[in-house]
């Protein structure tokens, strides 16, 4: 390409003789003129008709991805300079992928930052126009500053700082227009630099050919070509994948693309195995950039990073702050070569490869005297993804007071040498608490905490535990215990975890409950199963206290729940009651009602059996226990829908009697509306309990 460039002349204020410096992607027209020391960036594209001078002032410095289009003008006084974005002083800074456009004037001193936008025939003179600034056509900029992200209107004078100032900000629609130019203008330039390549336009002439020849042999002619399309220079890929240095699909550019075009931001995500069935991503490093092919690098840097993990890539809303269109673009088999060798070596070392559960070491299975099943395949997963092993122990006021004292270390990393290293230390703790961890060394954080021995757990409890069935191991807890936690309660400790809500409990003895000071028990740690496993051995330690169970939520750092799940001698009666029920079990069904009935009768002063559903009365119960106040309220259809409650009449009472008594007259009063019991802390001043009783049929 030959490019009229020449050194600037000797002068009484230089005589350097500097000489333009043109990046070797940059395509530079052979009927522009640039003159002395211009600093040409990285696919910048100069237009026919063009003069940059930098012989009076100087030097010039035209950024990366910028066009300069036909018959624009840059020059600079002699005196006077601007500072650049490398903190040196120029006498014209012209930012990256700005469009400076037809027959437009630049003159230093001048400052124009990135993403920029200078309409046809505009004057920017003295001044300093900020990132992403559009200035429409026919306008003066001058002696100002104008700050990031305004708009310029058509026409206008702007020579005083106040009228700089008051400047309106670019709309998305403006943005987008700015950046469409920006795309035309590098398809031009890609489209040139292949004009000039022989080789290239052999190729583009074959490519064409092809096509039609392939379109008169069947009719059926190809929507879009990538290759040809990069060398006519439609899009940006073409300047990257003419390098070979991308590995990025052609979708995946096009969406970088769309995002930038719409001022968007660009995200990544990657995950393992592990943590993508989780769907637990971690965060690859920010991207900050909005060049193209700066972030189209990060992106490459990414996925090399890491290489055999899940990738995706999502855009960001810098305004509204929120995420979107997420798509993944890089799986483990993206990399065969890397994922084989990986399962090679590891399967030398007997262990499972990455999301492989079916591979046994040597071909056989491992299996522990002491440790469940579950346990052991817990132990492999956690050495398969990398993570180490270790133990702790508590005896029973550690326990109480959820205080572990550190186990002796697992080094191995082979699941057979692990479990016995495991079996080891039960053996050693065998009268306490014993819990699995696993760490990742990584983050340096814990990723499971698993309870695998209580006290009194022998060298084979666990095995025979977990080999006999269901029915007799719940048979052997309800006589290992006093109390356990009935379905319902399960359920909610269920339903609270879920949410993300903390567990703890409180309990009190009969003069504490009397005066409602309770005793703080602790937070119980773990998923669902271990909570109510550790609330299980807590009722047992506490069976003679009331205990209730507490719901916090973390972030507001409240109580969401407060209910009281044991009662001095519960466990007793209530396993009294299982036996009877046992040993009647040829009883018939009017049997069993008369019974019930008469129990009801007997705990209501003979009363008649209420007719309110036997978790209302439970929850009544417990409101009551517990020295709350209980209301109830109504709404119809409308207000249902608009959640616009009425209060119904206040229940003074305080007995239960009385209390179910006053709910059925509130249910006949308002037949045919939603009803709805509310529990009240009249200390507290605020509501404890919400729930639907009764719906319209």
């Amino acid at each position: 390409m030959a490019v009229r460039s020449q050194a600037a002349p000797p002068t009484p204020w230089s005589k350097a003789l500097a000489e333009p410096s043109i990046n070797e992607s940059a395509f530079v027209h052979s009927f522009s003129n640039i003159i002395g020391d211009v600093r040409v960036g990285a696919n910048v594209l100069v237009a026919p008709g063009t003069s940059i001078r930098a012989d009076e002032g100087t030097p010039f410095a035209i950024g990366e991805g910028t066009n300069i289009q036909d018959g624009v003008v840059i020059h600079g006084l002699e005196k006077g300079r601007v500072l650049g974005d490398d903190q040196d002083c120029y006498s014209v800074w012209i930012g990256e992928d700005t469009c400076i456009t037809h027959m437009a004037l630049v003159h230093g001193p001048c400052y124009i930052g990135n993403n920029c936008f200078i309409g046809f025939r505009s004057t920017v003179f003295n001044a300093r126009v900020g990132n992403d600034c559009i200035v429409m056509m026919h306008a003066l900029v001058q002696d100002v500053e104008i700050p990031k992200g305004k708009y310029i209107p058509s026409g206008s004078v702007i020579t005083h700082q106040q009228q700089a100032d008051r400047l309106p900000d670019v709309q998305e629609s403006d943005r987008k227009f700015a950046h469409h130019v920006v795309e035309i203008n590098e398809a031009l330039r890609a489209g040139y630099q292949c004009a000039m390549d022989a080789s290239c336009i052999v190729q583009v002439r074959n490519e064409v050919n092809g096509e039609a020849n392939s379109t008169t042999g069947n009719g059926n002619a190809p929507k879009g070509n990538p290759n040809s399309a990069s060398h006519n220079g439609q899009g940006r890929s073409r300047n990257t994948t003419q390098k070979g240095e991308t590995n990025l699909k052609q979708e995946v550019l096009e969406q970088v693309r769309a995002l930038l075009r719409q001022g968007y931001h660009i995200g990544t995500e990657h995950a393992d195995q592990r943590r993508f069935r989780l769907n637990s991503w971690q965060s690859c490093a920010p991207i900050t950039e909005q060049n193209e092919k700066k972030v189209i690098q990060a992106l490459e840097a990414c996925l090399v990073e890491h290489q055999g993990e899940y990738v995706r890539l999502f855009g960001i809303d810098p305004k509204a702050k929120r995420r979107l269109s997420a798509t993944t673009i890089q799986t483990p088999q993206d990399n065969p070569k890397k994922n084989r060798s990986d399962s090679n070596s590891r399967g030398y070392q007997g262990q499972t490869p990455r999301g492989n559960r079916s591979y046994q070491a040597q071909g056989s299975k491992v299996s522990s005297n002491v440790l469940d099943e579950d346990t052991v395949e817990q132990i492999r997963w956690l050495l398969n993804q990398g993570y180490r092993i270790s133990t702790e122990h508590a005896d029973q006021r550690r326990f109480r007071r959820n205080s572990w004292q550190n186990g002796a270390p697992i080094q191995s990393k082979d699941v057979s040498q692990a479990i016995s290293e495991l079996e080891s230390c039960l053996a050693e703790y065998s009268g306490e608490y014993v819990r699995l961890i696993g760490v990742d060394p990584k983050a340096k954080r814990r990723v499971l905490e698993r309870l695998i021995q209580e006290p009194g757990q022998n060298a084979g409890a666990n095995k025979a535990h977990s080999s006999q069935p269901k029915s007799s191991q719940g048979s052997q807890q309800s006589q290992g215990t006093s109390s356990h936690l009935s379905g319902e309660i399960t359920e909610k400790i269920q339903s609270l975890v879920k949410q993300g809500y903390s567990i703890a409990f409180e309990y009190a003895d009969e003069r504490r409950f009397r005066r409602n000071s309770w005793q703080n028990g602790g937070q119980i740690e773990g998923n669902a199963n271990q909570i109510i496993n550790e609330l299980n051995a807590r009722l047992a330690e506490h069976s003679k206290n009331y205990v209730r169970l507490i719901g916090i939520d973390p972030k507001a750092k409240r109580r969401v729940l407060e209910t009281l799940i044991h009662q001095p001698g519960q466990g007793v009666s209530s396993q009294q009651k299982r036996s009877q029920t046992s040993n009647n079990g040829a009883t018939g069904q009017k049997g069993k009602q008369r019974a019930s009935q008469g129990h009801s009768n007997q705990k209501n002063g003979g009363s008649k059996k209420s007719n309110l559903p036997k978790e209302t009365i439970e929850q009544v119960q417990s409101l009551i226990s517990q020295g709350y106040k209980i209301a109830t309220e109504h709404a119809n259809k409308r207000r249902f829908n608009l959640n616009s409650w009425q209060g119904g009449a206040p229940i003074e009472a305080t007995r239960e009697k009385e209390v179910l008594s006053a709910i059925e007259k509130v249910l006949a009063d308002h037949q045919g509306e939603y009803v709805r019991l509310v529990g009240i802390d009249p200390k507290a001043k605020r509501r404890v309990l919400e729930t639907t009783i009764q719906q319209p049929h």
